[in-house]
């Protein structure tokens, strides 16, 4: 196996970021005392050291909406200066009238591959982020997000389980866009109801062929590194959407409250060792370069 992809990673600047500032605010991953800082490119680098990964993707980290454009600035010009990360995954606001006035700004940023704007929304006021839960069903939003096939630009997909349908349905309308799903669509209902339900929520998305699944974030709702759990979500979406339909991302920092890069890239790697060496390609390197073209 080439070098390992990490699909799915942010570094910040806690002042840029207003969740980092001021009082604590509650946050699907529990308390995060310790990353309440800066969390620099160097250290990213640092917590890679010796696992593997050669190329990475940041994804945005939800700066204050109006300074979209200053978040993809900032990361552009640190991979012009460390050579990292590869790629960029931007966030632009689709509920807009039309999402084009922000798309070309971020057009100047040649890392851009992708946008993602957060449409998860859950009857836990805890696990909630979008206002209201069926914004996958709004006419704005899928006008706009159709819009990215004329920047050959991803949309980062991010919903639970209840949403799948909906999600599907926004993928159905906007079949020139590749969208990838976020944390393996997030299982936070870990009973056996709750995980039958998510199969089947992850079935209806698969059989959308523009979307594909990201393995990432899978410590965010039992708050720890669990290679079980690790195994049994990349095992059922894998079987789901096929391993050439996945893709690894770390999520660091924030699984870092848990567990070190090392110990992840190991759970992973334990999770995906009963698969076939081109399986293991396309989760780790093939499936995200394709997707988010960062070539061979």
């Amino acid at each position: 196996m080439s070098g390992i992809i990490d699909g799915h990673h942010h570094i910040w600047r806690q002042a840029d970021l207003p969740w980092l500032t001021g009082p604590m605010q509650p946050r699907i991953f529990g308390a995060y005392e310790p990353i309440r800082r800066d969390y620099p490119i160097q250290e990213y680098l640092d917590d890679l050291r010796d696992t593997g990964v050669t190329r990475s993707v940041y994804v945005q980290t939800n700066w204050a909406n109006d300074r979209f454009e200053d978040e993809a600035a900032w990361v552009q010009e640190t991979a012009d200066e460390h050579g990292w990360p590869h790629a960029i995954v931007a966030y632009a606001n689709f509920a807009a009238d039309d999402v084009r006035l922000q798309l070309d700004r971020l057009k100047r940023y040649p890392l851009v591959r992708g946008v993602r704007m957060q449409l998860h929304w859950h009857e836990n006021p805890l696990y909630r982020f979008a206002g209201r839960p069926d914004l996958c069903l709004d006419p704005a939003i899928r006008r706009n997000v159709a819009r990215l096939a004329d920047y050959e630009w991803s949309f980062d997909l991010q919903v639970f389980t209840p949403q799948m349908p909906g999600a599907a349905n926004l993928a159905d309308a906007c079949p020139n866009v590749t969208f990838i799903l976020q944390h393996a669509g997030m299982p936070e209902d870990l009973s056996p109801v709750g995980r039958a339900a998510w199969r089947a929520g992850m079935a209806r998305l698969a059989a959308c062929p523009n979307v594909v699944a990201k393995l990432s974030g899978l410590g965010t709702f039992i708050h720890r590194n669990d290679p079980a759990h690790v195994a049994a979500v990349v095992a059922d979406t894998v079987t789901i959407f096929g391993a050439e339909r996945c893709l690894f991302g770390s999520n660091f920092p924030i699984e870092k409250l848990w567990t070190s890069y090392r110990e992840l890239i190991d759970a992973f790697g334990a999770a995906a060792a009963p698969l076939s060496d081109a399986q293991r390609q396309a989760i780790f390197t093939t499936t995200a370069a394709s997707v988010y073209g960062l070539g061979p």
